[in-house]
């Protein structure tokens, strides 16, 4: 249930999320939409960090509204003393997965903003019922422990700037009640009811499903990100022990430890030697095949069973050879 009338203690969040205070000279930077839950945040920040607050404003140029919406921001930060930056996109239009690039194209407007403008905390307005949805979409999409961590607290963005969702426990009602005191006016992405997206999906399902309670799942992924914690930790550990390099291959003991341990060992070796990270579903069944004595290729590396696992960069067929079967 909402509680429109308390206000979130943000510095404690933001601490919470951090694992220690906000500096006394940290600039901070806020993710501005003008939609009810960004500008309760700039409310809150304004009021917990005064004069150290800056609102950005991403005009992504994919709506013709959306200029008019990034200078009504401005025009009601102006209004209220608090500094302001619109942030233009240039490219062409994204012909597909438009809401996954738009959010990196925003990430990255506002990373490298902060970054040249002496700004370490980017702040953004994610709250439980964004986590909830979030939660749902990845539970449906079969997704182990990392994904099901779902929206993190708080992550390196870039060099010297962390991006921190320090809302994460608060209910989208309070944020609306907190947006209508402070006088906003309100602006409204008709993008966030388009019935194409996964999340409006999600988002009306919640709506019209009383049993499931946001804040409920909402907590639950915060335990999922608990957890993901420790397994990440022990991975560490393990990872210093088990897997060494010789030759140019990764050598990895995977004997007697865990499932999910040992994903963990694979995937890193993955990516260590293939410059990125691989799927993990992938992961999943490479390991699948390798428990099972089998050979597997994923990412341009060769995995070979035994004793100890070896991995080691594919090279082309010598004489006409088969290549591994792959993985995936």
């Amino acid at each position: 249930m909402s509680r429109p009338n308390v206000r979130p203690d943000l510095a404690a969040l933001i601490a919470a999320a951090l694992g220690c205070p906000v500096a006394p000279d940290e600039r901070i930077a806020v993710a501005t939409s003008g939609g009810p839950d960004s500008l309760a945040l700039l409310s809150l920040a304004a009021a917990a960090f005064a004069g150290r607050v800056t609102a950005l404003t991403v005009d992504h140029r994919l709506r013709p509204a959306a200029a008019a919406e990034a200078a009504r921001v401005a025009a009601e930060c102006a209004a209220r003393g608090l500094p302001q930056v619109t942030l233009v996109r240039d490219g062409a239009d994204f012909a597909s997965n438009i809401q996954a690039r738009a959010r990196a194209a925003r990430y990255a407007l506002m990373g490298d903003w902060c970054a040249a403008h002496g700004h370490s905390l980017l702040l953004t307005a994610h709250h439980a019922d964004d986590q909830a949805e979030t939660l749902l979409m990845r539970l449906n999409r079969a997704s182990g422990s990392e994904g099901l961590a779902a929206i993190r607290s708080a992550r390196l963005l870039r060099p010297g700037v962390m991006l921190v969702r320090p809302l994460l426990s608060v209910r989208k009602g309070e944020l609306a009640a907190i947006a209508v005191a402070d006088g906003w006016s309100v602006v409204d992405d008709p993008a966030n009811r388009d019935p194409r997206h996964d999340r409006t999906q999600v988002r009306a399902l919640l709506a019209v499903t009383p049993a499931l309670d946001a804040a409920a799942l909402a907590a639950s992924a915060a335990h999922l990100a608990a957890d993901a914690e420790a397994l990440a930790w022990a991975a560490d550990l393990a990872w210093a022990g088990r897997v060494r390099e010789t030759d140019g291959r990764l050598m990895v003991d995977a004997g007697g430890l865990p499932a999910a341990l040992v994903q963990r060992l694979l995937a890193r070796a993955v990516e260590t030697m293939a410059g990125r990270p691989a799927r993990g579903s992938d992961i999943a069944r490479l390991a699948a095949r390798l428990g099972s004595g089998a050979s597997g290729t994923l990412a341009g590396i060769v995995a070979r069973p035994g004793t100890i696992w070896q991995l080691s960069v594919t090279r082309p067929p010598q004489n006409g050879g088969k290549k591994p079967q792959n993985a995936a």
